[in-house]
């Protein structure tokens, strides 16, 4: 059987192609820089932004409602407050920013605080995304609910109590709309199309290749998705990352490799270079890398056998790298692989079903999963360790062997973990 030619031929094309690449992203980054300052210099700075998150608050016997904005016209995520109640708040606002002096690049790069003051409270107006969420309201009495669906269907803002258990249960990828859920919908969306297009395609076209055709479809009807939900961060990265990797597979070059990886992680950060200071970016970054890392040493077994290994050994193998940043830890967590399994089904399913107006048909067990509570307790990992077991996942891509022990450390490491409760 031939080998699928590689992205790069020799060694050295791809470390000049990396050179070049973090060349871009060193541009890229001066450019953001003088932005940066020039915004610094400033006193104040009228923008329209984006209300992503809004909870209320009391700090020091004081009322104040905390924002989290996006502003378009300076890529900008950030945090503010006001006296205004959330209630009283619409989804945009034009605010007066005043930068101080403290705000570091890294601030400016990831999410920093500025102060603000509202000079408008811009009307919304009704919109078919609006209607949307709305007929999702209406099919489920609590809001817990109803609030669950729109953020895993159109990446709307979870409550704080509802982000807390999620957190707890060690789902949250699941809630914030990814790859994850992209891979999902092409899968469905493939199926379905070519059911309707391939006896289409093969009675007057049958010289054209279908699976091309349909992969068109799919990506075409994901980039709508992607711009109607608002087009998250998250949801662009994944998108991109799924077009580039689906043009590879068009032309035939090997798919499932970590230069590919690597390129793409350098490409997305050429383009998107704020994903530097993304912990979500780097997570999911991670997880991709211990598919590929997977599928090297286990291609061979059945495609049963390989999904719950990735679920499961994802899982474990993450853990020492999740618990270098997050120290919580809860019974609750060990439901994690359990539940991205079925949410591979119920994904879907639930779509299908809030299109019939049945969209209640799981509420009481998910009131119940989100009501579950658990004791918990803290532990991060030390960085020295942390260091050591990266450097172990790097050179698992040249060892099965070390493959195993670094598998192994995992495996301990979560009995460890976990034997308390």
């Amino acid at each position: 059987m031939l080998e699928k030619p590689k992205l790069f031929l020799t060694l050295k094309e791809f470390f000049l192609s990396m050179l070049f690449l973090f060349f871009l992203l060193f541009l890229r980054l001066f450019f953001l820089y003088q932005e940066y300052s020039e915004f610094k210099e400033k006193p104040f700075f009228y923008t329209s932004v984006e209300v992503t998150q809004a909870y209320e608050k009391w700090s020091n016997d004081r009322y104040y409602t905390i924002l989290k904005v996006y502003s378009p016209v300076l890529d900008l995520n950030f945090f503010s407050r006001t006296r205004l109640r959330a209630d009283d708040l619409s989804s945009h606002l034009r605010l007066k920013l005043f930068p101080h002096d403290d705000m570091k690049f890294s601030d400016y790069l990831g999410t920093s605080f500025i102060f603000s003051q509202i000079n408008e409270i811009e009307k919304t107006s009704k919109t078919e995304k609006s209607h949307l969420l709305l007929a999702i309201e209406k099919q489920h009495e609590s809001s817990i609910i109803s609030n669950f669906y729109k953020a895993i269907f159109f990446a709307t803002p979870l409550d704080k109590n509802l982000r807390d258990q999620v957190s707890s249960l060690g789902i949250s990828h699941l809630i914030a709309l990814s790859g994850f859920h992209l891979a999902i919908l092409s899968g469905v969306l493939f199926f379905i199309i070519r059911l309707f297009y391939q006896p289409f395609q093969q009675k007057f076209f049958p010289y054209r290749f279908d699976l091309f055709d349909i992969g068109f479809m799919v990506l075409a009807i994901l980039a709508y998705y992607v711009w109607f939900v608002g087009s998250p961060p998250s949801l662009i990265r994944s998108y991109a990352m799924m077009m580039v990797g689906w043009i590879v597979l068009v032309l035939g070059i090997e798919l499932l490799s970590f230069t590919f990886l690597v390129t793409i992680v350098m490409l997305l950060l050429v383009i998107f270079p704020k994903l530097l200071l993304s912990l979500a970016f780097w997570f999911s970054v991670m997880g991709v890398f211990y598919i590929f890392l997977l599928l090297q040493y286990f291609s061979h077994l059945n495609r049963y056998l390989i999904t719950l290994l990735i679920s499961f050994g994802i899982f474990i193998l993450m853990l020492p790298i999740v618990h270098m940043v997050f120290p919580v830890v809860n019974s609750l967590q060990l439901s994690s692989p359990f539940l991205s399994l079925g949410f591979s089904f119920f994904y879907p399913m639930s779509i299908g079903l809030h299109f019939l107006g049945l969209g209640n048909m799981f509420d009481d067990l998910l009131l119940k999963l989100f009501m579950l509570k658990s004791y918990d307790y803290s532990f991060i990992l030390t960085p020295l360790y942390g260091l050591l077991y990266l450097l172990l996942t790097l050179l698992s891509i040249y060892s099965k062997y070390i493959f195993y022990l670094l598998f192994f450390i995992a495996f301990s490491f979560s009995i460890w973990l976990f034997m308390g409760f």
